[in-house]
């Protein structure tokens, strides 16, 4: 079974900007797609964003449009997060996922396979 590992959370000022990584812990089998989900305390895990395989179709939620851009380097086994204009709303633990299924990309947590430990995001005002 592949793993997943995120990394690049931390603590920044509202405005600002953080790159996610998550890295494959080996070239997966298939062509999956790829996704990040956020998990704010008290709150239900909610979908941020989403690519295919070959990095041409993402999809995102409303409330990172315009601001977050998923991208993945295959050669890696990597998908990246990049963040900018960071609000404290966007505070949570970032968690990427791995759906074994070529197509649709999918914004259900339910479709994911595999996921990784999450990695704290956190925004300060």
């Amino acid at each position: 079974q592949v793993q997943l590992e995120e990394s690049g959370g931390g603590l920044v000022q509202a405005g600002g900007s953080l790159r996610l990584s998550c890295a494959a812990s080996r070239r997966t089998i298939g062509s999956p797609t790829m996704g990040w989900f956020r998990q704010a305390p008290g709150k239900e895990q909610e979908f941020v964003a989403a690519v295919d395989y070959n990095g041409d179709s993402t999809v995102y939620a409303d409330s990172v449009k315009g601001r977050f851009t998923i991208s993945r380097d295959n050669a890696k086994n990597t998908i990246y997060l990049q963040m900018n204009s960071l609000k404290p709303e966007d505070t949570a633990v970032y968690y990427c996922g791995l759906d074994y299924r070529r197509w649709p990309l999918s914004t259900q947590s339910g479709e994911y396979d595999v996921w990784g430990q999450g990695t704290q995001v956190t925004v300060s005002s």
